[in-house]
This record gives C-alpha cells, structure tokens and sequence, in this order.
C-alpha cells in the first residue's frame, strides 16, 4: 500500500512539475470554464438581420412589418424591391432572412381566402438561420391568427379555441444553445485534456527512456490514481462551479453524479494509459486530441441524433468512453435522472474500465518495471 501512496506522491508531483501537464490537465480546464461558456452566455441570438420585400403596400403588410421589427431575435435592415434584390443581400451575407409579402394579401384576408407568406433564411450558418426562421415563423403565426379573426368579422362570430397549447420547457428553460451545448462539451473537454496530460507525460517519459514503458503493479495503480483525481477535479469543477457561475441547469442527482463520473473517470484514465502507451514524444498527445475532438463530441449523439447515424459509427461509439460519460453526466446533472435510468450508461462504462484496464496492464505493466512516473 505505501509503494502505491509513493507513486501517486510522484504522479501528482510530475504534473505539477511538468508546465506542459499543469498546463493541458489544470490550467486549460479552468481557462475553458470561463473563456468558453461565455460565447454562450446570451444563449440565443439576437438582433439578426432579416430583409422584407413588401409586394402588397396595405396597412395590413405595414402592420406585419411593425411586428416583425419588433421582434428580440430580428431586425428589419431593409425592404428590396423585389426578391432577386433581396436574394443577393443574403448571398452577400448582409441579411440571415426574407420575408416574402407577396401582392393581394390583404384583399385575400378580407375575401376570407387564404394568404401566403413566404420565408428564406440563410443556410450557410445552421444555429443563426433556425432560430430567424423559427421566430420569424411564430411571429408570421400569431399574425395569422390575428388575421383569422378578422376574416371571421366579416363571415360571422368568431369562437374561442376549444384546445390552447402552452408550452414550457423542462430542462433546458432558457431554451438556449448554451445549455444544451456547454455541458456536454465540458465533459468533452475533461476527458480529452486528461487524455493529453496522460500522453504528454508516458510521451516523455518513453522520449528520455528510449524504450517502452514498464510499471509493476503498485506504481501503474497509483500513478491511475493520480490521473483520475485530477479528473475528477475538472470533472466536478464543471459539473458544480463552473454550471453554478454562468447559471447552467445542475445540481440533478448529486449522488449519481458522484458515482457516474468517478466511473467515467475511471473509464478515461484506463483509456489514456492504454492510449499513451503508444505515444513516443510529447507531440503526439496534442496530434490525437486535434484530430478527434469533434468527432468525439458528434459521435456521442449529443447534438446529432444516434438515428441519424451509420449504425457502424454508433456501434464504434459505444467502445469511446465520451458516448456514455457525456450522456450519463447530462442526464445526472442537468436532469435529474434516477441511476436507474442511466443503468445502460453506467453498465458500458464498468465494461469500458475493465476493457482498457486490461490492455493498459497489458502495455504497462511488469514485474520489474520502474516505480511510478518522474519529472
């Protein structure tokens, strides 16, 4: 027991000596949790450019005008004369959105026929273009019912909805992109900085050795240790500090959280070591958290839907530990999720920390090898 004590001592003290592992494994998770989620902080967008070519001239187009300049998320920055005009304005990018008020609107809403409007947005910017089309939809939606009733003086009394629908969200109540992106991404970014401290330091451990590394037992078991106490600082630096300033749904299952996440954590150390062992410099590390941060994030189907993808790619998913740590801690900590309801979660990642245990030992371990990891 004392040679593990030992060990974790010297992996703790190789991070705080190394100013690349301080770096990547301390100083980026805490200059992550502030310098990211504030991209975010107004978690919609706002005062977006929309473009209306008003066809009709009525007072009842120049009321749906005054509606949609009215609106938070856009703002009239011009009325074209026709739709070519308007089309290169977006094409140039000096607009996110075209209302379209073709002519005879108002003569069709009095007549108690049926008006059309038509909306364009921008695709080349998915986030910005929704969210134009979305609002500017509703507010064409309410102007329409506005409208109904107006048909309905001329055809007879008008009558109250017999269904109203109110909708009020449930997890994400600011229904912002902030916080249904940034918790997942935090996990993200714990694991894949863990992973580059693991491989910047096994990296140049094997640069100055010049051979494969071996451990025995005890030192590979503290030196496991070591990694995953400073992923559960990032971890839970997220998951509790970081959600509670920049005021992002938390605090589900705190119980949970405790459980799941040192299993997510323990997954990820297993991961790194059996990872790293392959790393012959420092460099490497930084090349493999380059190259498969984003498809780490996309392949655990937290803002792609798993139906959406090749069932091949969601099969590979289930073998990285981000697809199930990331959902299981959103889950946890955002929505207050029984272990129960995570148990699929919880039961891939047990698999996954035997799986990459065993190939680290195989890597790692021997009899003879050195006692822990040195600065």
């Amino acid at each position: 027991m004392s040679r593990i004590w030992h060990s974790l001592r010297q992996t703790l003290l190789a991070v705080l000596c190394d100013r690349y592992a301080i770096v990547v494994m301390v100083g980026a998770v805490i200059l992550y949790s502030f310098f990211y989620p504030a991209a975010y902080r107004h978690q919609v967008a706002g005062n977006l450019p929309v473009l209306v070519v008003d066809e009709d001239h009525s007072a009842t187009s120049r009321e749906l005008l005054r509606k949609l300049d009215s609106l938070r998320v856009a703002h009239v920055v011009g009325q074209p004369a026709d739709l070519q005009d308007a089309r290169a304005q977006l094409e140039a990018g000096h607009a996110e959105g075209i209302v379209l008020i073709p002519a005879n609107l108002e003569r069709d809403i009095l007549r108690g026929h049926p008006a059309k409007l038509v909306l364009l947005g921008n695709g080349a910017y998915l986030g910005r273009a929704s969210w134009v089309l979305g609002s500017v939809a509703d507010a064409l939606g309410g102007f329409g019912r506005e409208a109904a009733v107006t048909q309905a003086a001329f055809m007879g009394a008008p009558q109250a909805p017999p269904v109203t629908l109110v909708q009020r969200p449930l997890f994400n109540t600011q229904e912002g992109y902030g916080s249904a992106i940034v918790p997942g991404v935090a996990e993200l970014i714990v694991h894949q900085t863990l992973l580059m401290g693991i491989g910047v330091l096994l990296g140049g451990r094997r640069l100055v050795l010049g051979r494969r590394l071996q451990f025995d037992l005890p030192a590979l078991t503290g030196m496991a240790l070591g990694f995953g106490l400073i992923g559960l600082f990032g971890l839970f630096w997220y998951a509790g500090f970081t959600a509670w300033v920049q005021d992002y749904p938390r605090g589900g299952n705190p119980l949970g959280q405790l459980l799941g996440g040192t299993l997510f954590i323990a997954a990820t150390v297993a991961f790194g070591l059996f990872v790293g062992s392959f790393f012959r410099t420092r460099e490497r590390a930084f090349q493999y958290i380059i190259a498969t941060s984003i498809p780490l994030f996309f392949l655990a189907s937290l803002s792609w839907p798993a139906v959406m993808t090749p069932r091949p790619l969601v099969w590979l998913a289930q073998l990285l530990p981000t697809t199930s740590g990331i959902n299981l801690m959103v889950r946890l900590n955002q929505m207050d999720a029984s272990l129960a309801e995570v148990s699929r979660e919880l039961i891939t990642l047990a698999v996954l920390l035997v799986l990459y245990g065993a190939l680290a030992l195989w890597r790692l371990h021997s009899p003879k090898g050195t006692k822990g990891i040195k600065s």
